[in-house]
């Protein structure tokens, strides 16, 4: 298992992150949108992609997929960084 690190939770960043939690990663994802990070922690996702919201539920469930607002926290012991962001 690796430690991950995606920094924006969009559309790329968010189903990045997803997919590398579902394959049985420890992912950190990161935005600065404080709103869309707690919706996320609560499993809900902010725009319609087929399947997503369970995969994202079943990761955060297993302990495999986190959010934050922090970089220090998100990024800490990370072993890949991806920038997902316009």
């Amino acid at each position: 298992m690796k430690r991950i690190s995606v920094i924006g939770a969009g559309y790329v960043g968010l189903v990045t992150a997803t997919c590398f939690a579902d394959l049985g990663n420890s992912v950190w994802c990161i935005d600065i949108d404080e709103a869309k990070i707690e919706s996320l922690k609560r499993g809900k996702i902010p725009f319609f992609e087929p399947g997503l919201e369970e995969i994202v539920q079943r990761n955060l469930k297993a302990g495999r997929l986190f959010f934050t607002t922090s970089y220090e926290e998100g990024l800490k012991e990370a072993e890949f960084v991806f920038i997902a962001v316009g």
